[in-house]
């Protein structure tokens, strides 16, 4: 981990004038993300963030119909953006795809770094049983941003496994992070470098084996067993 969030850095005022909604709300998403720390994923959050941006807070309140999965989204959004603009394929052209992966995920793990007490909030809140469906939705649209910004190209069942797998990965990981003292997030960083060697590994082996193609593919098996692994 190279750094802590630039979202508790002091807020820069917006100016919402021909912003769209979508834009607002990313624009707004990293302070509340900063506020939900103590206020959680709340309106009052919102008001927070509003006040330290110069947004009428009645504005901002109205970017965010759905509530606390509609400010997470953006959060998530935000992320997505803020890596896409840092690690543009070109950036990772030189290194074999499994390194651009396990960049992509660092980056996403150093935007993180300093709010995972929002994070954990986050996640406590997209695991509630009505959030399921767009919980899972916001996984896979970041793990296919990363497929995509690694060069992946596939349009056949490897696109579909390549980011069920990424977003199983990614999610198991996330739970480590939020609870990781370790100096650098050394045991996050380390059980990542697990999962995805234990991934590399099983895609050989069912490579091996005959009668194991897209036919016989779970996604829910498959993400319930890397969403909770033995460390």
């Amino acid at each position: 981990m190279a750094r802590p969030s630039d979202a508790m850095a002091p807020a820069a005022p917006i100016d919402a004038d021909g912003l769209t909604v979508a834009e607002l709300r990313l624009a707004l998403a990293p302070r509340i993300a900063a506020a939900a720390v103590f206020d959680g994923w709340t309106r009052a959050a919102v008001a927070t963030a509003a006040g330290e941006t110069g947004i009428d807070p009645d504005v901002a309140a109205y970017a965010f119909p759905a509530g606390a999965m509609d400010m997470i989204a953006a959060w998530i959004a935000q992320i997505d953006e803020a890596m896409a603009r840092a690690l543009a394929p070109e950036a990772l052209a030189d290194l074999p795809a499994h390194k651009r992966i396990r960049r992509l995920l660092h980056f996403r793990f150093d935007a993180l770094a300093g709010q995972e007490e929002a994070l954990r909030r986050a996640l406590a809140i997209m695991a509630m049983p009505q959030n399921a469906l767009r919980t899972l939705r916001l996984g896979w649209r970041s793990a296919d941003a990363m497929w995509r910004l690694a060069g992946d190209s596939a349009t056949d069942y490897n696109h579909y496994t390549k980011r069920a797998i990424l977003a199983g990965v990614y999610a198991a990981t996330l739970a480590v992070f939020v609870d990781d003292q370790s100096e650098g997030k050394a045991e996050t960083l380390a059980f990542l470098d697990r999962r995805l060697a234990g991934v590399g590994r099983l895609g050989k082996a069912r490579a091996r084996i005959p009668g194991t193609g897209g036919e016989h593919f779970s996604m829910v098996r498959l993400l319930g067993r890397l969403r909770y692994p033995a460390r």
